[in-house]
């Protein structure tokens, strides 16, 4: 706060001793002490609560913020919900996915072409180690 070093500090007591006297003297520095100390308690809960304030501040600078886009978000999803609502009436000229699987020629579903061809392929396999046997056979 103040920059003395200690030759100002040696000169200012010199000063008060010949100003003061040496009976006052020690009274008035606990004094003086005593209002210094009063003084750096008031400025640094000055200091405290300037900075909590301007922290208050940011967050709620942070939090507008914040509910500025959760508004948006929820406009947003709104308009997309309120859009989809109107349209089932652009729709309803277009089949739906069941009426085009209701008129499509019923063919198995993949899951049942794949088991199929597994099959076929298990049993292809299973003649396939015989054939092999019977040449071995011949072959000998």
């Amino acid at each position: 706060m103040f920059d003395i070093g200690f030759l100002e500090l040696l000169i200012i007591g010199v000063v008060g001793l010949l100003v003061l006297g040496p009976e006052r003297l020690p009274k008035a520095a606990r004094t003086l002490g005593l209002w210094i100390g009063r003084i750096k308690r008031t400025v640094s809960g000055m200091q405290r609560e300037i900075s909590a304030q301007l922290e208050a501040e940011e967050l709620r600078q942070k939090l507008d913020e914040q509910q500025k886009k959760l508004d948006e978000g929820v406009n947003r999803v709104k308009r997309d919900v309120e859009g989809l609502a109107d349209t089932p009436s652009r729709d309803a000229a277009k089949p739906s996915a069941r009426d085009v699987a209701e008129e499509a020629p019923s063919s198995p579903p993949p899951e049942q072409r794949l088991d199929d061809a597994l099959a076929r392929a298990r049993e292809t396999a299973a003649d396939e180690p015989d054939a092999d046997a019977h040449k071995d056979s011949a072959a000998r």
